[in-house]
């Protein structure tokens, strides 16, 4: 079976890089959008890329070629849906992925990066993987919970009931944002240590949507000077692009510790934290008020 699927994905490939670059691209929307979305029309394809009915129809014709098993059309809605057998025919890189949508650009198709060899970014040690986002993405996309196994520090592996609404980035891994059945309260889980999710049909109860979720909704506004200890204040403040010695930042109170933690700002109230550690301070402490974790912010806890 292995050997078998391996053939396939060879004749695939193959197939891809025969055809014209411009409707690989949508075939590659195609794919992208069933993956991370679950469903995709041909109204959607004709949008993005402004084809007409007849196009569009053939795209879809071709990608049901190459891959007959990955969607079914629902006379309905008009839309064809991702089956429960559904392989990826084009490789969507998680961090691309998730840094598109983060930015703003959901219906992007991934592509790699060409890297440089005179810019470098920062090694990055944890990787999402691919299928967990899309089935994660899926149930955001579509409003439905998911059944999941979930690995904790503190409990070790356990299944739970979850609604996701967002998936976060605090700067240092990507994080879900749903609410839990199981503690009945909106929380964060990290997204590289869910073992399986499994989408639960029906809609999702009314208190557990995003415009319930308090933390999320609640925007807090930061503000970060340098730290006091520091004597040349001014490279600090250049770094940061301050205005008046001062960096205001209004972010939801469920991501601002997660900010104030990245960027190592001294919450304490006698700003005590090392400034070799801690080069900012914020200046606004009665803000931490606001903000139910804060207790992860460099001398808030």
């Amino acid at each position: 079976m292995e050997y078998q699927n391996n053939l396939n994905e060879l004749q695939i490939e193959k197939k891809l890089a025969e055809l014209p670059h411009a409707q690989s691209d949508r075939l590659a929307f195609i794919d992208f959008s069933l993956q991370f979305f679950g469903h995709i029309a041909r109204t959607d394809l004709i949008q993005r890329f402004k084809t007409g009915l007849a196009a569009s129809t053939r795209d879809f014709s071709t990608y049901k070629e190459l891959a007959p098993h990955n969607l079914i059309l629902r006379h309905q809605t008009k839309s064809y849906h991702r089956t429960d057998v559904f392989q990826p025919i084009y490789k969507h890189d998680p961090e691309v992925i998730l840094t598109s949508l983060s930015r703003g650009f959901g219906n992007g198709i991934s592509t790699g990066v060409q890297p440089s060899e005179q810019c470098f970014d920062a090694v990055r040690l944890i990787h999402p993987n691919v299928a967990i986002i899309a089935s994660i993405m899926r149930a955001i996309h579509n409003k439905q919970g998911v059944k999941c196994g979930y690995v904790s520090v503190s409990s070790g592996e356990t299944e739970r009931a979850l609604v996701p609404h967002s998936i976060i980035n605090n700067g240092h891994r990507w994080h879900v944002r749903a609410y839990d059945r199981k503690s009945n309260r909106f929380r964060d889980f990290v997204s590289t240590r869910f073992t399986f999710i499994d989408l639960i049909q029906g809609a999702v109860h009314v208190h557990e949507a995003s415009p319930y979720d308090q933390q999320w909704q609640q925007i807090v506004n930061i503000v970060i000077v340098p730290h006091p200890t520091i004597k040349q204040s001014k490279a600090i403040e250049m770094d940061y692009n301050m205005t008046d010695g001062m960096l205001s930042i209004q972010l939801r109170a469920a991501v601002a510790a997660y900010v104030l933690r990245q960027w190592q700002v001294d919450c304490s109230v006698e700003q005590t934290q090392n400034h070799h550690r801690c080069q900012l301070a914020l200046a606004n402490l009665d803000v931490l008020q606001l903000i139910d974790n804060i207790s992860l912010a460099p001398g808030a806890g």
